[in-house]
């Protein structure tokens, strides 16, 4: 496009905003009636329309339009001319608008969803050329275009090129294999995209509920799916191994629901809740129950629907172009019955632990435990060769350094302790306990018991709640039970200590929230800090 007819279309866009103001400044100042100011309004805006048309509708011929293969003269489209950064503020980059988007609504970045409730996206694209695009796919999901899918599809097409150009680098490698391991269970292999929603095709993603792994599992979960999860392994990382998991489970989920839709939904929020917006819908079709959902999810089977289309059509964006990725295209795999270190196979075959992380990142440790069981080891296969004759001095090279015991046990006590470190969560306005225990995947009661409350409690924005990772914590005896406390002036003391709350600590020394801020002279919100003494009681 030239220089000329840029200058041109940011002259129309100014008339576009000016115009209608000045308008009505200058008829305002002449009095007319309302009646007159509409009529003159209505005449500049064919005038200006009219100057649109001359640039736009021919007169000017553009050289650059890049049209779809089938779209009739009627539907023609400019896609390199779109507007495909039209709402991001000057200097902007989009990707960071996206993340300051879901910053300021505090959605977490944990899945690749635009919250379609409450954002519309824009696109100089027709409905038609979507609905026909969609039909082409030919989906094993009948979902009716509308503007939920719009909005996904836009996001996935225009409003992060960054995000979707390492996507579409990353699926030439891993989504064949995706197609594989859900054609083997007899599923659609189009459910690949949803590895995309729910980590970008990252094989370490690690979600704010602490959901691990491309394919997002959280703990117990990972669990009852045959993932095995240890001081040195987790499954949920390895890519196959979780893809496996994803298929049975989605698999399960279509046997209970017998719909697409509602199984995909289920994937993200549980089957619970889906069951739940389905009795208070009075229906099983997925755009009944769409506004009973939980927030998130209802983004996420049109997000899904996005995904394909981006595979799909990709290649009509001219700025969609997917990145060089360094994986290699063959890989040999290995069964390992002893104790390997990524830096016994480094030092002697010349591969970088690096590329061992990228191919095996299920080893948290850069240690394959093989003692424990048989575990396996991906190798690019221009290595096999050498790691096949070097197998005993691979093995033997500084095992008594890596294999310590005294450091091999010091990193399985450090591997259990991290897993039943806290986290904390800052309550945000409108959230309830059970959307907090959905976000975290924790049962209710469990978090009830972590922070001394009851169903009946009332959380105010701002408060800290205690959560346990991947469902540790204490049980309830040891909550209430052994509490370390002082007498003094014929009161009981409490010191608090660091991640303390205070409805916590009213929990655990068996008093009421409200006896213990009376006593000290507190209200909900005051901070507390280690240290400090409590009065629980008067003795």
């Amino acid at each position: 496009m030239s220089h000329k007819i840029k200058i041109t279309r940011l002259i129309i866009l100014l008339l576009t905003i000016a115009l209608p103001f000045t308008a009505n400044a200058q008829l305002l100042k002449k009095g007319k009636s309302k009646k007159e100011l509409k009529t003159e309004i209505e005449k500049l805006t064919k005038e200006l329309d009219s100057l649109r048309g001359i640039i736009e509708g021919g007169a000017i011929e553009l050289s650059d339009t890049t049209l779809f293969e089938e779209a009739g003269p009627a539907e023609e489209y400019n896609f390199t001319n779109s507007h495909i950064f039209e709402d991001a503020q000057p200097g902007c980059n989009p990707d960071s608008l996206l993340e300051i988007l879901y910053n300021e609504r505090n959605i977490p970045m944990d899945r690749y969803i635009i919250e379609s409730d409450s954002v519309e996206l824009f696109s100089n694209i027709p409905d038609s050329i979507y609905v026909a695009k969609i039909k082409k796919m030919n989906s094993f999901i009948p979902i009716p275009y509308n503007h939920v899918v719009r909005n996904q599809i836009i996001a996935y097409t225009e409003k992060m090129p960054t995000f979707s150009n390492k996507v579409l680098g990353l699926s030439k490698y891993y989504l064949p294999i995706f197609e594989e391991i859900f054609d083997y269970y007899g599923l659609p292999t189009e459910l690949k995209a949803m590895a995309i929603i729910e980590s970008g095709l990252n094989p370490v993603a690690v979600s704010r509920a602490r959901a691990k792994g491309m394919w997002q599992f959280m703990y117990r979960t990972a669990l009852q799916y045959n993932l095995h999860i240890n001081s040195f392994v987790d499954e949920r990382l390895d890519p196959i191994k979780s893809a496996h998991a994803a298929a049975k489970y989605l698999r399960d989920a279509y046997t209970i629901f017998g719909d697409w839709a509602l199984a995909i939904s289920s994937y993200n929020c549980g089957s619970g809740n889906v069951n739940k917006a389905i009795r208070r819908a009075g229906s099983k079709d997925f755009w009944a129950i769409y506004p009973y959902l939980p927030r998130e999810t209802r983004g996420y089977v049109p997000a899904f629907v996005g995904a394909l289309y981006l595979l799909s059509y990709y290649k009509d964006y001219p700025h969609l172009q997917p990145d060089q990725i360094t994986l290699p295209a063959h890989v040999d795999t290995f069964s390992i019955k002893k104790n390997l270190h990524f830096e016994q196979i480094s030092a002697n075959i010349g591969i970088s632990v690096d590329a061992l992380r990228a191919l095996n990142p299920q080893y948290t440790q850069d240690i394959i435990p093989g003692n424990e069981r048989e575990y396996i080891l991906q190798l690019p296969y221009n290595y096999t060769g050498a790691f096949v004759e070097k197998q005993d001095s691979i093995y033997a090279y500084k095992d008594s350094v890596y294999f310590n015991p005294i450091v091999y046990n010091k990193l399985k006590e450090d591997k259990v302790a991290s897993q039943s470190t806290k986290t904390y969560h800052k309550v945000r306005s409108g959230e309830t306990l059970g959307g907090i225990a959905m976000k975290y995947r924790v049962g209710l009661s469990s978090l009830l018991r972590w922070n001394g409350l009851t169903k009946r409690s009332i959380i105010r924005p701002g408060q800290r709640l205690v959560i346990y990772r991947n469902g540790h914590g204490p049980s309830a005896s040891s909550s209430s039970g052994k509490v370390q406390t002082t007498t003094s002036g014929g009161y009981t003391y409490y010191t608090v200590k660091k991640g303390d709350t205070l409805s916590g600590i009213a929990y655990k020394c068996g008093v009421s929230l409200n006896t213990l801020l009376k006593l000290n002279g507190l209200s909900k919100t005051t901070k507390i800090y280690p240290g400090k003494k409590l009065k629980i009681r008067r003795n």
